[in-house]
């Protein structure tokens, strides 16, 4: 039988704080779904993430449903190389995105995760969190997060803070020691975050991009993601997506939550699988 699957999106807001199409992907297939999060780009003269994401997430999907027992991370690695290729796309200066995958058969289900979409498989012994944290352990120093803290909101001032912040990150992206996205280099792929369970155990699985996760890790306003899953349960997942929302209108200037933008896109993904 096949997983019952809903899907919650909602677009955040640009660099200039004007709403804008969302940049996540989602892709949703008999036996895996895709969920990618393009990052936003500050270079104008390059494409855009969501621009990246929808091709990377169409190599995706044609791959998945054509060659269903090729490795995940070798799938991705033959998407990125194609999209690098198809558009002359060069390692280091091209646009960008998350990765999470999720595919299942008659007796598994297994998942990738490259940058900061997780996947949480729910289990009778409880949730499991297949998650990339390398990004988030990078060091930070003085920058956007303290201007904003301090009170001093949204505006040119921040861009040319954040700009500086991209500038210092993009140089720690898919490389030793740094973290790993999907962009033009194929080996990036082969640096993903794997986990496999058996189908009969798994009960539930979100995956979520990071204008979701945030509700978590960051916000706090969902202490755990058993407390996710609950409310996705009773009220489904665009409730999920309206608690995170809530929170970022109640700190419109980013003071509390110090942030590069009012609002991110929000992605989340349910798959029941009974």
């Amino acid at each position: 039988m096949s997983p019952r699957i809903e899907v919650a999106e909602r677009p955040g807001v640009g660099l200039d704080g004007a709403v804008r199409p969302s940049e996540d992907v989602v892709v949703v297939l008999p036996r895996a779904v895709v969920l990618l999060d393009g990052a936003t780009s500050f270079d104008p003269d390059l494409p855009s993430g969501g621009w990246y994401a929808a091709r990377l997430a169409g190599e995706l999907a044609g791959r998945l449903a054509g060659y269903p027992d090729t490795d995940l991370a070798d799938l991705l690695a033959a998407a990125i190389k194609t999209v690098a290729r198809g558009h002359d796309l060069v390692p280091g200066r091209s646009p960008s995105s998350t990765v999470a995958l999720l595919r299942w058969t008659d007796t598994e289900v297994e998942g990738l995760v490259l940058a900061d979409s997780p996947i949480v498989v729910f289990t009778a012994a409880g949730p499991s969190v297949l998650a990339d944290t390398r990004i988030a352990t990078l060091p930070r120093g003085a920058g956007y997060r303290d201007r904003l803290s301090t009170g001093a909101g949204y505006g040119e001032n921040h861009l040319v803070a954040l700009r500086k912040a991209v500038r210092t990150t993009s140089r720690r992206r898919n490389v030793e020691g740094g973290f790993w996205v999907a962009e033009a280099d194929p080996d990036a792929a082969h640096q993903a975050v794997r986990a496999t369970w058996p189908r009969a155990e798994v009960r539930t699985v979100l995956m979520a991009s990071d204008g979701v996760t945030c509700g978590v890790d960051t916000y706090g306003v969902f202490p755990d993601w058993p407390a996710v899953h609950d409310l996705v349960t009773s009220k489904g997942p665009e409730a999920v997506l309206d608690v995170v929302r809530a929170a970022e209108q109640s700190d419109p200037d980013g003071k509390r939550w110090p942030r590069p933008k009012p609002h991110d896109d929000q992605a989340l993904v349910v798959l029941k699988f009974g």
